[in-house]
């Protein structure tokens, strides 16, 4: 799969393709079967299948200092999506003159003159251009007038068991359920576990002392991380740089994630630190990859040292059965 951030990596005599367009943050099932049309109509068409995204996300740009809470690095979207069959992950810059472009312009320079698109797939509920004022109706319009055809997709949605409603699969949604601890929920909706990824940095080595040695993973900014409380996970090293021990990139390990502050010893800072199992490995100034499975328990603050040991003890084998199931 080729990659290209903005317009100008597109090559000049780049040929007719199929395009689809948005965000894109988590790759979520509603995702996956919009890309996965288009790169249907990319194979029928004979012509490559191009995902367009954005960088950094448009509200951090249209409302500074409101990044939503990001599900999947650029990274690992593109990882997702190659997986998919996607040719070309094309990432735009988002910039404040992007966001100035009227949709007929969005059109013009960079669907008709730049890409040669013959059909663009985007979800119903599509927007683009200056204050989001292109939508479907528009883009079927234009396409009539510059000879590319316009397949708008359904949301996709599914009864949700817990309550008697469907739930429409969408990235809010999934946000929603990773900020409320539900991280089966947000699996259901993902197609996958939600992942956090970051690198392994020196904690206060506490952990250690109390015989449940952790990796404490900084993640970047923005990224959603799941309420304060234990979780059963699978742990990853994501193969960037020297690994001692015995874990081995690319290879998932059991683990019991601590999301939090730390109340037992009065912490102020919020952590995502993982006892990997099984495992006595250095993991420091690694990248890794914690996939989250299952909730074990809240955040608690314990009188005694002994009782958050206990308590740990009861975390990892709680997390053994799980994840062994």
């Amino acid at each position: 799969m080729q990659r290209w951030r903005g317009q100008d990596e597109i090559p000049t005599d780049w040929g007719r393709c199929v395009v689809t367009i948005g965000v894109f943050d988590g790759v979520h099932r509603g995702h996956q079967e919009l890309i996965s049309h288009a790169v249907k109509a990319g194979r029928s068409r004979g012509v490559p299948t191009v995902l367009m995204t954005f960088d950094p996300h448009p509200m951090e740009v249209v409302f500074p200092g409101n990044h939503p809470a990001q599900l999947t690095t650029l990274t690992r979207r593109a990882e997702l999506v190659e997986e998919l069959g996607v040719d070309v992950f094309l990432v735009m810059p988002f910039t404040s003159d992007f966001m100035k472009l009227t949709p007929e312009r969005y059109i013009h320079e960079l669907l008709v003159e730049r890409l040669h698109v013959v059909e663009v797939v985007v979800g119903e509920n599509f927007t683009f251009g200056k204050k989001a004022a292109g939508n479907v109706a528009l883009l079927r319009k234009a396409g009539e007038r510059f000879g590319f055809a316009v397949e708008s997709m359904t949301l996709v949605a599914e009864a949700d068991p817990h309550v008697e409603d469907t739930v429409t699969f969408s990235s809010t949604y999934i946000r929603s359920c990773v900020d409320a601890g539900d991280v089966v929920a947000a699996a259901e909706a993902l197609g996958r576990p939600h992942r956090v990824e970051g690198v392994v940095v020196r904690g206060d080595g506490r952990g250690r002392v109390l015989g449940f040695p952790t990796a404490n993973v900084a993640p970047p900014m923005h990224s959603a991380i799941p309420a304060d409380g234990v979780y059963a996970a699978w742990f990853t090293v994501l193969g960037h740089g020297p690994v001692t021990g015995s874990v081995l990139p690319g290879e998932r390990y059991q683990a019991a994630v601590s999301v939090g502050t730390n109340p037992t010893f009065s912490g102020r800072t919020r952590t995502v630190e993982a006892f990997v199992l099984d495992t006595a490995a250095d993991l420091y100034g690694q990248h890794v990859a914690v996939d989250f499975v299952a909730r074990l328990r809240g955040q608690e603050k314990f009188d005694k040292v002994e009782d958050l040991v206990a308590q740990m003890g009861v975390d990892t084998d709680n997390a053994r059965a799980i994840l062994g199931s």
